[in-house]
């Protein structure tokens, strides 16, 4: 998902969120959506700390052309509020990627993909946004039992007068309680994606309620630590799967 379009402005750590997401989580994983299949996520997620909020609402949409192949595209709006310019609302920036899972052992329970994604500077509350490219490498290993543990990360191209290109990596752990319950833990971490920026450090709990028919619920959050401040990250989705 990402919530990697936060204003300066608004200066949460005087950088962006991960640009990384497999829902709910910031962490991606290296499964594809099934061929033939759609996954789509109504979701709002952001950041925050005290009266600062920095929001996206929208659409996470994510197609199975091919076996191994996932297509991507995220169309958000944005929502910004601080005590000195109260709320400001707008469109978000579009992302477009494409996850190819290169390796797959499933008697093992082992794999791995690419993640390489486009994010398009269609926010009209940010004038000086440039095109960025997110290059990441997932892996996965499933254990007996329902226990997934997978993680990775990349590097972020971020052009601008004040930006820098930075690394990111997470790792998240997940459990199945039973058939419609899902939770797990994840931690992650950026680097500077400013000049004179810190770098930026999340954990979070999630959970994915399997409702009826093609219906899941999905939540997740957390503290975020950057700029030598705690804030907080939250992410809410009603997904469908067909």
């Amino acid at each position: 998902m990402k919530l990697n379009r936060a204003l300066a402005a608004l200066a949460l750590a005087s950088a962006a969120a991960p640009a990384f997401a497999g829902p709910p989580y910031l962490t991606d994983d290296p499964v594809p959506t099934d061929t033939g299949h759609w996954e789509i996520y109504a979701f709002t997620g952001g950041e925050g700390r005290g009266s600062m909020i920095d929001d996206e609402t929208g659409a996470d949409l994510n197609y199975g052309p091919v076996k191994s192949v996932q297509l991507t595209a995220t169309l958000l709006s944005a929502f910004t509020h601080d005590s000195a310019a109260g709320w400001r609302a707008g469109t978000g920036d579009v992302e477009l990627g494409v996850k190819y899972r290169f390796f797959h052992d499933e008697q093992r329970g082992l794999s791995a993909a690419i993640f390489p994604r486009l994010i398009l500077p269609t926010s009209s509350l940010a004038t000086d946004g440039k095109t960025r490219l997110l290059l990441p490498l997932w892996l996965g290993k499933d254990f007996a039992g329902g226990t997934s543990l997978f993680g990775g990360g990349g590097y972020e191209i971020n052009p601008g007068p004040s930006n820098r290109d930075f690394w990111e990596a997470a790792v998240a752990l997940t459990h199945d309680l039973g058939k419609q319950i899902s939770v797990g833990a994840e931690l992650t971490r950026q680097g500077p994606d400013s000049v004179g920026g810190t770098s930026q450090t999340r954990a979070g709990v999630g959970a994915i309620v399997h409702l009826s028919g093609p219906y899941s619920l999905l939540v997740s959050g957390g503290p975020t630590w950057a700029d030598r401040r705690t804030g907080y990250h939250f992410y809410a989705a009603l997904g469908v799967n067909f």
